[in-house]
């Protein structure tokens, strides 16, 4: 089965967004080194955290210094922008690189909503309701059939995806024929109703002739599994943090191990763990097996979040060396 990456490009506390994207660049190079099947980097705004707020920018890079792993958006989120920007976008990013682009699309702004008009202004702010209408005219630009021509778009083919994280996106996403990815990372309790949802929707298109799903997981691989659990604590502090309304960079192990969390933190904090794979070698292959086992997806995409870069490119190889060892 596949293995898969999504980058949120952290920001470690005390470093800058320049660190961050080079650490980024250092991990997709190993990681297609050790035969890892695509790399997508998600789109948010607003996040001292987060260094991924343009997609097809990063995607340019990424994608101009590897050969042959896949590159993509994981995903662009199509509330935030006109469909002829991003057909625009990821048709020229396709003509560069043939073949190995992937267009993931979600539906969610990923931001407030002030930023969001921002993102698009002189726009009408849209709904879910508008969702369908933006994603089908997108389509229509790669195939010529736009209300206007979108240059390099018409001809291009970047393989479109459906991201969610509830089950209209699964019904979308099956009704369309497209490929589904679910953000298991962040909404584990809803991942099996909607594969479940896509599986039984699905009708075939021409992009796709079976379904084929994909979920993101939290995995953190270290030398033992206390080792890993010092390391998985910062971001979910900063998830904590986040949730609190004080967004901002990924804690130190240090900074994370003497916060002063209340009851309810300790609690929040703890469930947050308990829903990622960390662990020593042995315990994220175990984890990550039954997870597949569980889900039935035909691709794991695993997002891994640290404060020190080298730490969180240890951990991808450690993950190869468990799961598929047979490419490392």
């Amino acid at each position: 089965m596949p293995l898969s990456v999504l980058d949120l490009v952290p920001i470690g506390s005390g470093s800058t967004a320049t660190v961050a994207l080079t650490h980024s660049t250092a991990l997709i190079r190993r990681v297609e080194e050790l035969g890892f099947h695509r790399y997508w980097v998600a789109e948010h705004h607003g996040m001292p955290g987060i260094a991924s707020s343009s997609p097809a920018v990063l995607i340019a890079h990424l994608a101009g210094v590897t050969s042959r792993i896949r590159v993509g958006s994981g995903g662009v989120m199509l509330p935030n922008h006109q469909p002829l920007v991003i057909a625009e976008q990821f048709g020229t990013l396709d003509a560069l690189h043939p073949g190995r682009i992937d267009l993931g699309i979600g539906r969610a702004p990923g931001t407030d909503q002030r930023t969001a008009r921002a993102l698009r202004r002189g726009a009408v702010q849209l709904g879910a309701d508008d969702f369908p209408q933006e994603l089908t005219e997108l389509a229509s630009y790669f195939r010529g059939e736009g209300p206007v021509v979108a240059v390099p778009a018409h001809g291009q083919q970047p393989a479109m995806w459906l991201l969610g994280s509830s089950g209209y996106s699964a019904r979308l996403a099956g009704l369309l024929g497209l490929p589904f990815a679910f953000a298991h990372h962040f909404s584990a309790e809803n991942t099996l109703p909607a594969l479940a949802l896509y599986r039984e929707t699905f009708r075939p298109s021409p992009m796709l002739s079976q379904p084929y799903s994909m979920i993101a997981a939290s995995v953190l691989a270290a030398g033992t599994d206390d080792e890993a659990r010092r390391l998985a604590l910062p971001s979910a502090l900063q998830f904590l943090r986040l949730r609190l309304g004080q967004p901002g960079p990924v804690p130190t192990p240090e900074e994370a191990s003497t916060y002063p969390y209340s009851e309810q933190e300790r609690a929040f904090v703890e469930d947050r763990l308990a829903g990622q794979i960390i662990g020593s070698s042995d315990t994220v292959r175990e984890g990550v097996h039954a997870l597949v086992e569980r889900t039935g997806v035909d691709e794991l995409m695993v997002v891994t979040s640290t404060h020190d870069g080298a730490d969180r490119l240890r951990s991808y190889e450690l993950l190869a060396a468990a799961v598929m060892p047979a490419t490392v």
